[in-house]
């Protein structure tokens, strides 16, 4: 799955910022012409080009050390995105119950590929194709409008469960230790997060003043704290044996929750800038890099490919079509199942670790990846046709309470 490891070149660092540059300038230009080219897809596609199976550009220590970085980040911002408040209650309560739904048909189905003879992880690909990629959709749906819909309420509920479900299941079912100690190791990284959103919250009045005073300065108080929090975070979830993914989405959660009521002008511009300006798409960029495509030429390796793409939309498809018929009209619903089914990043850091440990082999991990690509290129340009189809009411969140829910037969 990955590349061999040498030492950092100026030219390899260069080349990588030239493609995420080109990738983004591709994806602007596309969108433009009325093509909805995901800038994720486009820069996981430059990754291909850039690495050793085409340019042959090497990957170092140093350029995974900046792609973990991003991932880091890009968990950071989803949890930043989300607005607890806003999906407490029922789409919190339908997110769960559509998750353990798509748990159930992911094991399901993964297991019976791997008695029909496909030599596949079922530990991991289970949880692989029972994500959502809510990190990389929060800016397609914003750009669009969708995220203040009914629909991108439960979509946010749905991919916050996605992404922190797998996370969780993956670190208990992999660790040596016994249930007790893992749900030790959980409730003492949820004291210690609870502790520091609470210690955060209750310094926020003078906190904020001083970020405010220092936004347009040098300083940059508020930026520098925050990053401290991210990576103090991902660090207790790495020294207890968790996903440091976890802790970034648990100080993304906090940062939110820090701020609220109190906007920081200019603060939302600057963290966008950081994190997808630079970070997140060298995640992308030298994930392709290190993506073996050698098995994409073969009948096999398409036939895989497709095969696993339909699985991820059955998986998390099926869901949001047969839970949200009291909340959702059906067209809704398609789309719910359609934004609910992208799948990338996780999926990238599940069949990295699976190839790392050897219960995977590289090419059905090429071929897993290939399938969350496909979702990701696909999946969220038909959900928003759907959603902004001729006829079709946008309602926003606002008056979401006013309007009575719809039972479609």
């Amino acid at each position: 799955m990955h590349a061999a490891i040498t030492t950092i070149s100026p030219e390899t660092f260069f080349a990588i910022m030239v493609a995420v540059a080109l990738a983004a300038t591709v994806a602007t230009l596309a969108s433009r012409a009325g093509i909805a080219v995901p800038v994720v897809v486009a820069e996981l596609l430059a990754g291909i080009v850039l690495g050793p199976h085409v340019l042959g550009f090497q990957v170092s220590s140093t350029v995974l050390f900046f792609k973990n970085l991003g991932l880091g980040l890009l968990f950071f911002y989803a949890g930043y995105e989300l607005d607890l408040r806003r999906i407490a209650g029922r789409p919190l309560r339908l997110g769960l119950l559509g998750w353990g739904m798509s748990l159930a048909l992911a094991f399901t189905a993964v297991t019976a590929l791997h008695y029909a003879g496909l030599s596949i992880s079922i530990l991991y690909s289970a949880p692989a194709v029972a994500t959502t990629a809510i990190g990389t959709l929060i800016p397609v749906l914003s750009d669009s409008g969708e995220l203040d819909t009914p629909m991108g309420t439960y979509l946010l509920a749905a991919g916050a469960v996605g992404e922190i479900g797998p996370i969780l299941l993956l670190t208990f079912a992999l660790s040596s230790q016994s249930s007790a100690h893992n749900a030790l190791i959980l409730i003492v990284f949820a004291a210690v997060t609870i502790v520091v959103a609470a210690a955060a919250i209750r310094a926020r009045r003078p906190a904020l003043r001083w970020f405010e005073r220092t936004i347009e300065m040098s300083a940059q108080l508020a930026v520098r704290w925050v990053l401290v929090l991210l990576f103090g975070l991902a660090l207790l979830a790495y020294r207890l044996g968790l996903d440091l993914l976890l802790g970034g989405f648990v100080a993304g959660v906090i940062v939110r929750e820090l701020l609220r009521g109190r906007e920081l002008p200019g603060f939302d511009s600057k963290l966008t800038a950081i994190v997808f300006g630079l970070f997140v798409p060298f995640f992308f960029t030298v994930s392709g890099m290190t993506l073996d495509i050698s098995s994409f030429g073969s009948a096999g390796g398409l036939l895989r490919t497709g095969l696993f793409c339909l699985l991820m939309l059955l998986v998390r498809g099926t869901p949001a079509l047969v839970l949200y018929r009291r909340d959702l009209d059906a067209c809704s619903r398609r789309a719910l199942a359609l934004l609910s089914s992208t799948q990338l990043p996780l999926v990238l850091a599940i069949t990295a670790l699976a190839t790392a440990s050897g219960r995977m082999s590289a090419s059905v991990a090429a071929d897993l990846v290939g399938a969350a690509l496909l979702s990701t290129l696909i999946f969220p340009m038909l959900g928003l046709h759907l959603s902004r189809r001729p006829g079709h009411e946008k309602v926003t969140v606002r008056t979401i309470e006013a309007t009575p829910r719809r039972s479609v037969a």
